[in-house]
């Protein structure tokens, strides 16, 4: 597999501007010249949840259309664009969400399937580490070309999330949730998710960098301008550059960590496989992390000899980073409450999490539509 990374600048998303940029991609990628009125190509945007364009949560829409020209122009006339949100997985929702990303309209415009059906089945993963089988949404069992259009954010759990993370979403729905409780380390979860991008194997990856996130991704972070879009043939190489952007340790990322424990990829990016604009490869000046990847790690128990271990990583609960209700924002919706994988918070007019059976998954923070769950550390000092 190519390794190559293409960097490109795109200050905006004036329609003619990304059109011309995703085509130069295009132009440059070995695995499109594949591409023929015979692919059954899939594209698998960031969704997440209800968010519009310029949130910076999910994918353009005008990132989304220009590939969808490129597709045309080398002759593919099946196409469908389909994802899976955190949380319930039926038409409605789905429907709902497509249209506030801007995609509905898009896929409506261009004469190209938008998929709300919601069935899914079994894929085996007979070479998984952690995993077997997965259940994965109809149009990745269906397709044959999967073309990964992720988004540059932040992650308050997994450090970023880009083209290996965004793969999660094949999975459908709250079945997610399902996963974080049976992975809630993070090194497991890291693993799974590497089990996860062996049996999908996008064909491209493209990340859209044009308006980025930053701070207390994936949902509640800050827009923030990057001005990029990166694209290449392995997921890893790729989010390896988006590290390298975001000036993020990219062993700090639980999937990237056991990408590299499989030698599936390096212990950050090597310039050599840069192209494009590669000058415009550098970290990002004050790009703001997570709250619970700023400082040091605090994961250190497996440092310590057996006997002290135990109490170690109860030091380490108190002290790691958790979810906290801003009741003063909180609307009451329960959607926290129906993607939470441990059953930890409970509706009484607000919501309130059980601290004590918190797995710091996150999931909570993700789905929150007003940002009424934050990331806080724990202090010593409280003025």
């Amino acid at each position: 597999m190519d390794k190559t990374v293409l960097l490109c600048r795109a200050q905006s998303y004036d329609q003619a501007l990304v059109d011309q940029q995703v085509e130069f991609l295009f132009g440059q990628l070995e695995a499109a010249r594949e591409l023929n009125q015979n692919s059954r190509v899939l594209l698998k945007p960031n969704l997440l949840a209800k968010h519009p364009p310029e949130a910076a949560v999910t994918t353009h829409p005008a990132v989304v259309r220009a590939v969808i020209r490129a597709l045309k122009k080398r002759g593919v006339t099946h196409i469908t664009l389909a994802d899976s949100c955190g949380g319930l997985y039926n038409p409605a929702v789905m429907k709902s969400l497509y249209k506030v990303s801007g995609l509905w309209q898009v896929c409506q415009e261009e004469g190209v399937e938008c998929y709300t059906e919601c069935r899914y089945g079994a894929r085996p993963a007979p070479e998984g580490r952690v995993v077997k089988e997965f259940t994965l949404i109809q149009p990745v069992l269906d397709s044959d070309f999967i073309i990964d259009l992720a988004k540059f954010k932040t992650h308050v759990m997994a450090g970023c999330t880009a083209a290996t993370k965004n793969l999660f979403g094949c999975i459908p729905g709250l079945q997610k949730a399902e996963w974080h409780m049976r992975f809630p380390d993070k090194e497991r979860f890291g693993d799974m998710l590497i089990d996860l991008l062996e049996i999908v194997r996008p064909r491209i990856s493209l990340v859209d960098g044009i308006l980025g996130l930053e701070g207390d991704g994936p949902a509640g972070g800050t827009p923030r301008q990057i001005g990029l879009l990166l694209a290449g043939e392995d997921p890893l190489t790729v989010d390896l550059a988006v590290c390298g952007l975001m000036g993020l340790d990219p062993m700090r990322v639980p999937y990237l960590a056991a990408a590299q424990r499989r030698d599936l990829c390096d212990q950050s990016l090597d310039p050599a496989l840069l192209r494009g604009d590669t000058d415009a490869f550098c970290p990002i000046p004050g790009f703001a992390l997570p709250q619970s990847y700023q400082g040091g790690d605090t994961d250190f128990a497996h440092h310590v000899p057996g006997l002290l271990q135990k109490p170690v990583q109860a030091l380490e609960r108190v002290l790691a980073p958790h979810p906290v209700v801003m009741a003063s924002r909180c609307i009451g919706c329960g959607k926290c409450a129906e993607i939470c994988p441990q059953h930890t918070i409970r509706l009484d007019k607000k919501a309130k999490i059980r601290q004590e059976k918190c797995i710091r998954c996150f999931c909570c923070h993700e789905m929150c539509p007003v940002k009424a769950i934050q990331v806080k550390k724990f202090s010593l000092f409280r003025l």
